[in-house]
């Protein structure tokens, strides 16, 4: 777990190094589990002590995290206001931003968020993929 997390601050998880990257990592690790509500859980502590650069970027982690907790419960009208909100606060970051394939995720909840729209049924379920740093 410690060379993860080591690799995580390598590739830039933090651009001051002031957040919590085993919560970040844990996060993560949860989300790609599709265990949604825990990954948010998880965040939302990282990001009350994130500085106030990482703490966006964090908080649309969390919103897409509760989006797709939100359409596992049947709450389609609250999954996809999340998704939306939570895409729109991840759009303004560069496409490996805390050296995740955010283009990746973004196009994935997208997808997500149009099948809502339509009233289909979710294509698969996005990831959060590391990328090779």
């Amino acid at each position: 777990m410690k060379i993860r997390i080591n690799r995580l601050l390598r590739c830039g998880l933090c651009q001051n190094y002031g957040v919590d990257s085993k919560g970040f990592h844990r996060g993560l690790e949860l989300f790609n589990l599709t265990h949604f509500y825990d990954a948010h859980e998880v965040w939302e502590d990282v990001w009350r002590a994130a500085p106030a650069a990482e703490k966006k970027f964090l908080q649309g982690l969390i919103q897409i995290a509760v989006g797709l907790h939100h359409h596992s419960t049947g709450n389609r009208v609250g999954a996809k206001s999340l998704l939306a909100r939570g895409g729109r606060n991840l759009s303004g970051y560069s496409g490996d931003f805390a050296g995740i394939d955010l283009r990746s995720l973004l196009r994935g909840v997208a997808d997500c968020h149009q099948a809502l729209a339509d009233g289909h049924p979710l294509p698969r379920l996005p990831r959060i993929e590391m990328l090779g740093c």
